[in-house]
């Protein structure tokens, strides 16, 4: 008879566990018949001691079988899921859904997204900004607009990957949070669950990610691209430069007014060279075009067209909100308070750190503290300046957005803090730093 005890100190001495013994662990994490405080010390165990590849696979393939799977018989395209290991200012999946399901090549986006905990909301809480919408929907709603517009991005089921739920739970609390395996099993498991048969990941690294260096992001992004190869899923990982906030907003509203901004031709350069690529690896990994090359062009078309902001628009609409806030930003809630930080000298910008960036953002009001929280959807940042522009003395850095005037000077401190101002011009860096498991 198998006890949790054992499965702890074989992990702890180093050994390979079984899949019986890993299958006694999901189900325990399951169905709460394991405590706790065993699952979070095999945890810790498995932060020290690793898994092997095919212990982490094998943790993802019963993960994913703890639940449910999504049921989308009715989509009769190819489906395509986009994952980002998360980021300050990250609204790329936004941008993306509705660039590939504007493509119009049976390519379909079905995008159970979440609810940010820290810097700001998530992709749902930014959808909420427009007035109306609500996305926690059923599984036939689901399925529907996603056969109707060709994309949709609503609220993961509770009932999909429910281990996943309760380990994720107990790494944030436990300094487990960051560790490989569990981290593979865990992004992996609820897109094996999602039904989508490519996955196209952005895996972040920098002070702002996830991964702090590129060396972990790289063995990250490896270990889910074969987790997707051995369970017939085409996988693709970009590794993705997160030092700096992506994009000039950071917030829920001001992300998606940003993200209309890229719909509309007129987003920041950098942001939207990110959203073409994602978008046409999407495309490409579902054989929607015989070349990559020609998939970033249906990608680039998408926008230029106005035909990917009109699905965004629609989705807005399909999830009860008012697609005018699509066409029209100024009805975007406004914030209390408007305050502005100046340089303290003239120069270039050389840094902006996007973990004290994301930590203004917070304090701001733009993200919440645990699970469920209020959050402001108004708060957040808008970047006057990126790294490599050129400031004058008391010129504006950024605008800060937030309830009151405390929360203001709350978050300037820490945006001080983020920026450097050098008297020379930076080396010139590339957002996307590599792609991983492309055949392009």
């Amino acid at each position: 008879m198998l006890k949790m005890y054992d499965i702890i100190r074989r992990k702890q001495e180093g050994c390979e566990l079984s899949e019986e013994e890993i299958a006694f662990f999901v189900k325990g994490a399951t169905d709460g018949s394991i405590p706790d405080y065993q699952l979070s010390a095999l945890m810790m165990a498995i932060w020290f001691r690793g898994m092997s590849e095919e212990e982490t696979v094998t943790l993802t393939e019963y993960m994913t079988d703890s639940g449910e799977t999504a049921e989308l018989s009715k989509v009769k395209g190819k489906k395509v899921d986009k994952h980002s290991t998360g980021g300050v200012g990250d609204k790329v999946s936004l941008i993306v859904g509705p660039m590939v399901a504007a493509a119009d090549k049976g390519v379909y986006v079905p995008k159970m997204a979440g609810r940010g905990l820290g810097f700001t909301g998530g992709t749902l809480d930014k959808l909420e900004s427009c007035k109306g919408v609500d996305t926690e929907i059923s599984a036939e709603r689901f399925e529907q607009i996603v056969s109707e517009l060709g994309f949709c991005i609503a609220g993961q089921s509770k009932r999909l990957v429910p281990a996943d739920a309760k380990l994720s739970a107990l790494r944030d609390v436990t300094c487990t949070a960051d560790c490989i395996p569990l981290v593979a099993a865990s992004v992996m498991s609820k897109k094996l669950a999602s039904g989508s048969e490519c996955i196209v990941l952005d895996v972040k690294c920098g002070s702002g990610g996830f991964c702090r260096t590129q060396r972990d992001a790289e063995e990250l992004a490896r270990l889910m691209v074969r987790i997707g190869a051995k369970e017939n899923r085409k996988t693709v990982a970009l590794i993705t430069d997160m030092s700096a906030p992506l994009g000039r907003a950071v917030g829920n509203s001001v992300e998606m007014i940003e993200a209309i901004r890229v719909l509309e031709g007129r987003g920041d350069e950098e942001l939207t060279e990110l959203c073409i690529t994602v978008a046409a690896n999407m495309l490409y990994s579902a054989n929607a075009a015989a070349s990559y090359d020609e998939c970033v062009a249906i990608a680039e078309e998408t926008i230029y067209n106005g035909k990917a902001k009109e699905k965004l628009a629609d989705l807005v609409e399909s999830l009860g909100g008012d697609r005018r806030y699509i066409y029209d930003t100024s009805l975007f809630e406004e914030s209390n308070v408007t305050a502005m930080l100046a340089a303290d000298r003239s120069g270039y910008i050389t840094r902006i750190d996007a973990l004290e960036v994301g930590k203004a953002a917070a304090v701001l009001g733009a993200g919440r503290d645990v699970i469920g929280g209020d959050i402001d959807h108004s708060a957040g940042i808008i970047l006057n300046k990126k790294v490599g522009d050129r400031i004058e003395e008391g010129e504006a850095l950024a605008t800060l957005q937030g309830e009151s005037l405390e929360r203001a000077q709350a978050g300037m401190e820490h945006l001080f803090k983020a920026v450097t101002i050098s008297d020379f011009p930076p080396e010139k860096t590339k957002t996307i730093i590599k792609c991983i498991g492309a055949n392009y």
